[in-house]
């Protein structure tokens, strides 16, 4: 089992930037990807950026260039910084984590970006 705890969400204003964090416990052992997943109201949840066991990386093209994920392994925690974040970036952002064919999620982090 892995636990997931999400965190760094808030209200932020249109072209400001959050960190969010999401730490990895229980069974650490053979957790590869983790990534980033967000749902706006309405709409289908939708990749936003994931990272591999050794350090590559994938991105939504709607946030190339604004977002970055990084990984520290020792720690078993993925980080999202969000810079030039749009009120389009609303949602509730979501970590995940493989492990041994299994995906886990975590409860979700509300990012709100007002105009």
């Amino acid at each position: 089992q892995v636990q997931l705890v999400e965190s760094g969400g808030g209200l932020v204003q249109a072209g400001g930037s959050l960190r969010l964090s999401c730490a990895a416990s229980g069974s650490g052992f053979g957790i590869g990807t983790m990534g980033w997943y967000r749902q706006a109201p309405g709409k289908q949840r939708e990749l936003v950026a994931e990272v591999t066991y050794g350090g590559n990386t994938n991105y939504a093209d709607s946030i190339k260039g604004r977002f970055t994920i990084s990984r520290d392994n020792v720690k078993n925690t993925i980080y999202l910084q969000m810079n030039s974040l749009q009120p389009e970036d609303t949602g509730v952002y979501y970590c995940v984590a493989r492990r041994l064919g299994y995906l886990y999620w975590g409860p979700g982090t509300q990012v709100t970006v007002s105009s």
